[in-house]
């Protein structure tokens, strides 16, 4: 049997990670359900993730860790499949572990996983976080 891919959108995590608006968020908990029961297949890409992560920390204004932790429990939820997933895990564990912004986490997670190491940047103080990186600016 294959089972049905579909993309599913940011907002439809942060209904259910916030429950703000519960008839959608218990929507969503359906879809989840179904997904974990894999009739359906949910699919983000790591600007659905880079987009959750802004949203719950300059709206929602929750700590880097309450972040972090609701990142990673989508992550790990059965029926949802995140593109690059290894760079995604990286970068949010960095987030909190550098505290950098998950972006320049995503970054230099997603440069390091090409196998490469020399980035240039004028943002040296949050880059030299990464060791693994020869972090240099321009010129």
């Amino acid at each position: 049997m294959t089972v049905e891919a579909v993309f599913a959108d940011t907002n439809l995590f942060l209904r259910y990670l916030t429950n703000d608006v519960p008839d959608q968020a218990d929507q969503v908990q359906a879809l989840l359900g179904r997904a974990a029961r894999q009739e359906i297949l949910l699919v983000l890409n790591s600007l659905v993730i880079a987009e959750l992560v802004w949203t719950m920390e300059s709206f929602y204004k929750l700590e880097r860790t309450d972040v972090q932790e609701k990142i990673l429990a989508i992550l790990a939820t059965p029926g949802i499949k995140v593109e690059q997933v290894d760079v995604v895990t990286q970068a949010i564990l960095w987030y909190v572990e550098k505290n950098v912004d998950y972006i320049d986490a995503y970054h230099a997670a997603w440069w390091l996983f090409q196998g490469e190491k020399r980035l240039l940047t004028f943002n040296i103080k949050h880059f030299k976080r990464f060791e693994a990186l020869v972090v240099e600016r321009p010129g």
